[in-house]
């Protein structure tokens, strides 16, 4: 099997929305800081957080990723590059830490010939008949 190495690109602009609840008093001690001008707004506040935290568990994330042999960021896989896979008699193990984005001109038939795993820490974009086909296979 083997793993795909394409191209990787960070900081892409894309992004997913989190929803998150949290408890009255946390959302007013947010505000609070919102409106004494130490951030813009709550999303200010909140992708500041969950940046602080990730720099504490730098390490550990960087040496999971290296152990567990992720694709760190974008991994985009075409119509060409699957076609490639099955012509070599190769089928992909995706292991994507980021987003992982198949392309819409892809087909199920093709995804399920040239895929074997997905396994993504983030987020997989992909047509819902592709999705629909490799199901058992994501992660």
């Amino acid at each position: 099997m083997a793993t795909a190495s394409l191209e990787l690109k960070r900081g892409v602009g894309e992004s997913e929305k989190l929803t998150i609840n949290l408890g009255v008093v946390d959302l007013g001690q947010i505000d609070l800081l919102v409106s004494e001008g130490f951030y813009s707004n709550r999303t200010d506040l909140i992708r500041t957080a969950v940046r602080n935290q990730l720099a504490v568990h730098a390490d550990q994330v960087k040496q999971t990723v290296a152990r567990r042999t992720l694709v760190l960021g974008l991994q985009h896989f075409s119509r060409d590059d699957l076609k490639r896979a099955c012509d070599a008699g190769e089928k992909l193990q995706i292991q994507v830490l980021g987003l992982a984005r198949i392309a819409s001109d892809v087909t199920p038939e093709l995804a399920c010939a040239a895929i074997h795993s997905i396994d993504v820490l983030g987020a997989f974009h992909c047509s819902a008949a592709v999705r629909k086909a490799l199901a058992d296979r994501i992660v």
